[in-house]
């Protein structure tokens, strides 16, 4: 594989299950010239082993978020135009059967985020970008007016350049989105022809992950509506009758003013309904003030919100959710992880278990909400291929048929549906090979798992290999995973594909802070950012050498995030690596406190510290690379997206300026338009470069003498 072959790859990453489990829907992604489009396909599953796919939509779209109605009839999606940035994504409804299409009218809204159907088939709600401006001063176009008011350079009178931005709260800006200028909200629409939406909540707070109630008076959603939610975020479980016999408290829509069902301490997202409409289960966190050694669990309470909100099972200690790290899933939408209610005693959601993601049921009591079983870990150990997978979306039919999105091994997302052998053992099938055909051409890395001795603990480590290269020392690079709460998976990202394609071996250490192992594997990292973790690379790659798998004079360092201030850490405090690229990295935490998007939050549940004191400015100071900036010597390539709200380009250029003043071999490549992870969802030809620019920097100092 080269670097031009990004633009073979496709990535099945969004799925919507039928109810009685024949059908699902998967949104696939693939190259175009230099842009990504996405078609919908649907999959048969009651025709054999692999169903044949029917493409449902064509052309130069961003088809996503496939949501069936009920009675399996239509097809609602939200389609994007990825030829014109400003043009507001809108709800298409398309006949299953017949493939006729038709998009919802658009007026009096902006761009569409999700839809859901009413459980009668009969109604969709959606979320969409609304009126008033939060934060624009001067004449603005209306949102509903094919723009999305994203600043851009623009000539005097320009509508699409606001005169200003009065801004009163921190949370103006987000990575991906740039600047917050307007709320999502709730709308609610007939599904039949030329049906108007209306309005149903508003306010200065935004709406998502919406549910219908099985009744079908009332959705369910995420918000946020604390006055302080900008310093101290903590969206809770709300809903809101929809039938528009409100008093019209709710922002002058008509509709009841929103009640709080479920007020988690900490954060709670995802609503799920119980069949009945008695109970509400949801992904969260019960502790008002955690830590990034709690994991998000699953919260179950009555769905009127009339008891505080329990975790279901407390003995977890495991995130819900893929919380594995591998960009064969894409990274450009988020996956659905649950929870879904499998009739009224079980919720399905998914669970990261060191490094790999499996649908996990919870069994619980119909009548008291109690639970009856509490799972602790999910089956890795089990025999069989299905223990090196991570499923990043999952869909539950009512008929009890599972299916997921998943990785399987060095595999990329395909479509795999869960049943029982004769044994009763669990079961899977691959359905589809749409995500995973264009690897044929390239072969993938040997992937072996290792458990390097650590001063904390045995570190599970991966190391990928060329195909055949036997135990022969060769150049490695140790790719260092972002987060710190994220975790390698035994699926590669691309850019290790590559480097082993070039006749590179890859270490690829979860080490401690990693997600999915545990509460106790992160608590020694947090405030000790360059301590356990680096102590913990040291010996992974200790161990590689150990096993004669590595070259201890050619051993490089790689790193994205998080793990691009280890890149930078571990340079300023080693001279063990040759070269390093790092990217997006963290350089100096004091002035990233505030320039990053979610700077505060993030340092306070990472324990970093704060400019509010000496202790804690010295906190920030003594987890920063830049303080070891005059012991750097290895040559440093850095990359850094110009539109990255993360971790922004303001810090990393700290780090390139004093290491040019220092004399040091250090470059610097900006790419414009591009947010935090474009690596994996950056414009095509930029990831080319990207990983050309890696590749090349490894073989000038780790290959030449």
């Amino acid at each position: 594989m080269t670097p031009a072959d990004i633009r073979r790859q496709v990535v099945v990453e969004e799925l919507d299950l039928s109810l009685d489990g024949r059908l699902a829907v998967v949104a696939r992604r693939s190259v175009r010239g230099d842009r990504y489009v996405t078609h919908l396909f649907a999959i048969p599953l009651d025709r054999g082993r692999i169903g044949r796919p029917r493409q449902l939509t064509s052309g130069i779209v961003r088809d996503g978020r496939p949501r069936l109605s009920p009675d399996g009839r239509r097809l609602a999606f939200v389609r994007g135009d990825p030829t014109r940035d400003d043009e507001p994504a809108s709800v298409v409804v398309m006949n299953v059967r017949s493939g006729t299409q038709r998009a919802l009218r658009h007026q009096g809204y902006g761009s569409v985020a999700e839809v859901a159907w009413s459980p009668d088939s009969r109604r969709l709600a959606f979320t969409a970008e609304v009126d008033p401006p939060r934060f624009l001063v001067g004449r603005v176009p209306p949102v509903d007016a094919g723009r999305r008011h994203r600043a851009r350079q623009g000539t005097a009178g320009d509508p699409a350049t606001p005169l200003a931005r009065r801004i009163i709260r921190v949370d103006w800006r987000w990575d991906g989105e740039g600047h917050r200028d307007r709320w999502s909200h709730l709308f609610v629409v007939e599904a039949r022809r030329a049906a108007t939406p209306r309005q149903v909540t508003a306010g200065d707070w935004g709406v998502s992950d919406i549910a219908w109630s099985p009744d079908g008076r009332s959705v369910a959603f995420t918000a946020d509506r604390s006055p302080v939610a900008d310093l101290r975020p903590r969206p809770t479980i709300w809903a809101v009758k929809v039938d528009g016999d409100g008093d019209g408290s709710s922002g002058g829509t008509g509709a009841p003013e929103p009640r709080e069902v479920m007020a988690a301490g900490g954060f709670a997202n995802h609503p799920a309904y119980s069949p009945d409409g008695r109970w509400l289960a949801a992904i969260g966190v019960l502790d008002p003030e955690p830590l990034d050694d709690i994991s998000p669990t699953i919260l179950i309470g009555p769905a009127d919100g009339s008891a505080a909100p329990r975790a279901l099972a407390p003995d977890l200690d495991r995130p819900v959710g893929n919380w594995a790290d591998t960009d064969l899933n894409g990274w450009m939408v988020s996956g659905r992880p649950g929870p879904y209610w499998d009739g009224p005693a079980t919720i399905v959601t998914t669970v990261t278990d060191r490094g790999r993601s499996h649908p996990v049921r919870f069994e619980l009591d119909p009548e008291t909400g109690a639970a009856r079983n509490s799972p602790t870990a999910t089956p890795r150990d089990e025999p069989g291929p299905w223990s090196d997978a991570t499923s990043h979306a999952l869909g539950v039919a009512a008929t009890g048929t599972i299916a997921v999105l998943a990785t399987l091994g060095t595999r990329a997302m395909e479509l795999m549906t869960l049943d029982e052998d004769g044994a009763g053992r669990p079961r899977w099938t691959t359905r589809s090979t749409l995500g995973s055909a264009w690897q044929r051409r390239h072969p993938q890395p040997e992937m072996r798992r290792f458990d390097a001795p650590g001063p904390g603990g045995p570190i599970e480590t991966w190391v990928a290999s060329p195909p055949g290269a036997g135990d022969a020392p060769l150049p490695t690079v140790v790719d260092v995973h972002g987060g710190p709460l994220g975790a390698w998976a035994p699926a590669p990202h691309i850019e290790v594909t590559l480097l082993v394609a070039r006749g590179y071996r890859v270490v690829l250490p979860n080490l401690r802070g990693s997600a999915s192992y545990g509460r106790g594997w992160i608590r020694p990292q947090l405030g000790g950012w360059g301590g356990a973790d680096a102590d913990d690379v040291h010996a992974a790659v200790d161990h590689v050498i150990g096993l004669g798998l590595a070259d201890p004079d050619r051993v490089g360092v790689l790193g994205l995030s998080y793990g691009g201030f280890m890149v930078h850490w571990l340079i300023g405090t080693s001279e063990r690596f040759r070269a390093a690229v790092s990217e997006n990295g963290v350089t100096n935490q004091i002035s990233g406190w505030a320039n990053s998007d979610s700077g505060p939050e993030y340092s306070r549940a990472a324990q970093l510290g704060d400019p509010f004191s000496p202790e804690g400015i010295e906190r920030l100071w003594r987890q920063s690379p830049l303080r070891h900036v005059s012991t750097i010597r290895t040559p440093l390539l850095m990359f850094q997206a110009e539109a990255d709200l993360r971790c922004p380009p303001q810090d990393n250029e700290q780090l390139f300026i004093a290491l040019r003043h220092l004399g040091r071999t250090v470059e610097y490549v900006l790419y414009p338009e591009e947010s935090h992870v474009y690596a994996s969802s950056g414009r095509p030809d930029r990831r080319i470069d990207r990983m050309t620019r890696m590749l090349d920097w490894f073989d000038r100092y780790l290959r030449s003498d």
